[in-house]
């Protein structure tokens, strides 16, 4: 905490910079604990941080949507969001490396330039492309689609790392704006900055639903109304524009780029190499976690097609998502008031408990209207979860690999998701929607496992490494 202290230091030419950020507080709207994040990150950081991540939630059900229209397959359609997924899985660690090696800034930029480009490309191909007859004949559309999934900026898990590194008082001291990071309330204490923590992080996983949420109703408006190509083309524009502010704000001096530790002799390499693989055993735990979670999403959103194909249109299901999404949004948000001493390990069993007794209720509605009800309580301990996750996440990273630790979280969760909709789909072809749901429940009944696992593993404090 030495470091936030030397922040009033500076040149006194640089104290007129510092004024406005202390009216930013009164000026902010924000409720609460929530009224602390424009004074951490400045105020225009939490509209831009949301925003610029809506193309990763347009890209998949964007991509599903126009080359299901151009080629008249499903199957076609469901090849190149497949290709989507898989390309996002695989490529956000590689730019969470790169992040952590050589900062957000250069690897954002870049990302962005190279995602709105392939994303053109896909456009381009899915209208170029002469024959659909089979897989084969959508080469370039599916290699479009895998590059534009591989090169989509990571926005929601690099500002989770720029969250833990503000609140912790990781501050660069090239950062010519002495009011991005500091503290101008004076909260310095451990106490203050895990409640400032905890407030961010339920702030981002509401971001994370509102988007994901809004980015596939978005898609399905623009693509009824207009055209199915005009949802990418937006997507291409709002990575263009957003990305590029997002990477050059401010707050993106707080985090300091690792650096290449030295090799001191011959004899330290097996120690080394041994407390290395211990420390990304222990990071296996939440990215695991990640996976059921994401298996959770893929198999209830598959389920409920099967389900609601009985009483409606398959359709439907979005919408009854959607639902679940909301109350797990809202109680995100209420992770920042819960107590402090209600540890993390606490928190992840107890909500993965009633994750997992919730999606029992999945299994009893006879219609429309009750599992719509199921879903809304449902909701409710995911949120939780998710919050809780990336904050254990953010507790075992090793040193210097904050990124690459939440990229690989936010790669869990696609990895899932896809894992989660095929088997549904299996069972659901076979055995019927009823039996779809059980994979959800499963997922719901691992995480508890690995909510339990994490316990153990945080019973080590890890020394203050970030």
């Amino acid at each position: 905490m030495q470091a936030a202290s030397s922040v009033p230091a500076a040149p006194p030419a640089e104290s007129p910079k510092v004024a406005p950020a202390k009216a930013a507080p009164r000026r902010s709207r924000l409720p609460g604990r929530f009224a602390r994040l424009p004074e951490l990150a400045g105020r225009n950081f939490l509209p831009l941080g949301l925003f610029a991540r809506l193309p990763l939630a347009m890209l998949t059900v964007g991509t599903l949507t126009l080359v299901t229209a151009v080629s008249h397959s499903y199957a076609i359609g469901g090849l190149a969001a497949g290709a989507v997924g898989i390309g996002s899985a695989l490529g956000a660690p590689v730019l969470g490396s790169l992040a952590d090696r050589s900062g957000q800034r250069p690897v954002l930029l870049v990302a962005a330039a190279v995602n709105a480009v392939t994303v053109i490309a896909l456009l381009v191909a899915a209208y170029l492309t002469p024959d659909f007859s089979t897989p084969t004949d959508a080469a370039a559309i599916l290699l479009t689609a895998f590059l534009a999934g591989a090169s989509c900026p990571q926005v929601g898990p690099m500002a989770r790392v720029r969250w833990m590194a503000l609140t912790a008082g990781n501050l660069n001291p090239r950062n010519p704006n002495t009011g991005v990071g500091a503290n101008p309330t004076g909260h310095g204490s451990v106490a203050s900055s895990r409640a400032d923590l905890d407030t961010a992080l339920s702030y981002e996983g509401t971001a994370d639903e509102v988007t994901f949420v809004l980015g596939p109703a978005l898609v399905g408006i623009l693509a009824s109304l207009v055209a199915p190509w005009l949802p990418l083309a937006l997507a291409a524009v709002l990575t263009a524009t957003l990305v590029p502010a997002f990477a050059v704000h401010t707050s993106q001096l707080a985090v300091v780029p690792a650096k290449r530790k030295a090799r001191t002799g011959v004899v330290s390499i097996p120690a080394e190499r041994k407390s290395g693989a211990l420390a990304w055993l222990k990071v296996a735990v939440p990215v695991l976690a990640m996976v059921c979670m994401g298996t959770f999403f893929g198999a209830t959103q598959n389920a409920l097609s099967a389900y609601s194909a009985q009483f409606a249109t398959a359709e439907i299901a979005g919408l009854m998502y959607s639902v679940m999404g909301l109350s797990s949004a809202v109680a995100a948000l209420s992770v920042a008031y819960w107590p402090r001493r209600f540890g993390l390990a606490i928190r992840w069993v107890l909500a993965a408990a009633a994750m997992t007794a919730f999606s029992l209720l999945l299994f009893l509605p006879a219609g429309i209207w009750p599992m719509v009800i199921v879903l809304l309580v449902l909701g409710i301990p995911v949120g939780p979860v998710m919050v809780t996750v990336f904050s254990i996440g953010g507790v075992v990273a090793p040193a210097g690999r904050m990124a690459t630790v939440m990229t690989a979280l936010a790669s869990g969760i696609v990895a899932g998701t896809s894992l989660g909709a095929y088997l549904a789909g299996q069972l659901a072809q076979t055995q019927g929607p009823g039996a779809a749901f059980v994979v959800s429940t499963a997922a719901s009944g691992a995480l508890l496992v690995l909510g339990i696992v994490a316990g153990l593993v945080l019973r080590r404090k890890p020394s203050p490494q970030h």
